[in-house]
This record gives C-alpha cells, structure tokens and sequence, in this order.
C-alpha cells in the first residue's frame, strides 16, 4: 500500500494544479449557448480526455517528449497561444449559437471538450508536469497506479463541478453572465500569457545551457 501522506500529496497536488471549482465558471462561460444534453456530453468528453492524456504521459513519461522530438516548453507556448484566442474571443463575446445547434455547431461542442477545456485547461502543461514530478523516474507500478487512481477522482470531482455549476447560473441574471463571461475571459488571457512566459523562460534557460557548451576554452 502507497504511503498515506503521498496519496495527500498526489490528491492535494492535482486539486491545485486542476482547480475544479475555479474552473467551473469558465465552464458555463464555454458552455453556455449549447443544450443541456451537450453540456454533460461535454464535460463528460473533457474529463475523460483530460483523464487519458495525464494517463498516456504518466505511464509513458518523458519518451512521449522525446518520440515527438517536444519540449515542455513548446507544450506551454503552443497551448498559452491557444488559451490566449479562446480567452480572445470571451471578453468580446463573440460566440453566438442557437438553442437547437446545427450538425457544425454539434462538432464544435465535440471540440470545445477538447480544445481548451481537456487540453490545455484540464490537461494542460502543469497538469502534465505535475504528474510526471510525482512519478519521478522510478518504475514502481504501484507508485504510478496510485497517481492514475487518484487524478481518475479528481477528474470525476471536476466533471461534478461542471455539471453542477450549471445550476448556478439559473439564478444569475444574464447581464451578471455576461460580466462573468468577459471577466472569466480576462483571467484566462492572464493564465495564458503566464503559459507562454514560462514557456519562454525555460526554452531560453535551456538555449543558455548549450550555448556556452559550444564555445572555445
């Protein structure tokens, strides 16, 4: 049996880093123009993808980087620009769709699951890190069992949040949504800019590593 104070650590580390319940708000904000049914299909699709992905790179590790020839900081700009259109287009407000979606409209729920919510909100490059940190570079199955079974429960608590918070916005009147769209929108442009400057400070961290290495004595 893993140690009681590493099953604390591994939930507490993915609570953080997930952030389910500052999450859900920008959730609706996503969400809110698609049916009821979608937005479980929704939530549903991007808690099992967040959940599969955290599990390829926990099982898989750093070989995933390398057989794509990747680094993490690629990862962290890529998906800062990607949150950064997203985040974009919510302080303007420019997402429109009818209560009976079209078959088009039905494929862009299908990628709103995955892109941002499973990846890079959910399943994004802290998410990632942090499962691999945990993990560490030792083999133990038991080790890594444990990690998996308690990001699967986190992800099930995320996937509660988002379908629960919809509730919430019943009571809401929808200028009070529309200011929560816009301010939600402004946070993640913040969290995206912070993804890109951490992408680049450790792509430049590692640029300053081979440099010096190459120059004459």
């Amino acid at each position: 049996m893993p140690e009681a104070a590493f099953v604390l650590q591994t939930a507490v580390s993915f609570l953080a880093i997930m952030n389910p319940i500052g999450n859900t708000p920008l959730f609706v904000s996503l969400v809110e123009d698609f049916t009821e049914e979608e937005k479980i299909r929704i939530a549903r699709t991007a808690t099992l993808w967040a959940f599969f992905i955290v599990t390829a790179f926990t099982l898989g590790g750093n070989l995933i980087f390398r057989l794509f020839g990747i680094t993490l900081s690629a990862f962290r700009i890529a998906g800062g620009v990607l949150l950064f259109m997203i985040a974009y287009h919510l302080v303007r407000a420019k997402r429109s769709h009818q209560h009976h979606p079209t078959a088009e409209e039905a494929e862009e729920a299908e990628d709103i699951a995955i892109t941002p919510l499973a990846t890079p909100i959910l399943a994004g490059p802290g998410t990632i890190t942090t499962a691999l940190s945990l993990v560490g570079r030792k083999t133990d199955p038991l080790k890594i069992l444990t990690v998996i079974l308690v990001f699967a429960v986190i992800c099930l608590l995320t996937y509660l949040c988002f379908i629960y918070g919809e509730a919430l916005t019943k009571r809401l009147r929808p200028s009070w949504i529309g200011v929560m769209t816009r301010l939600m929108g402004l946070i993640l442009a913040v969290v995206a800019v912070q993804m890109i400057l951490e992408g680049f400070s450790g792509a430049l961290t590692q640029i300053f590593k081979i440099v010096p290495s190459g120059l004459p004595h």
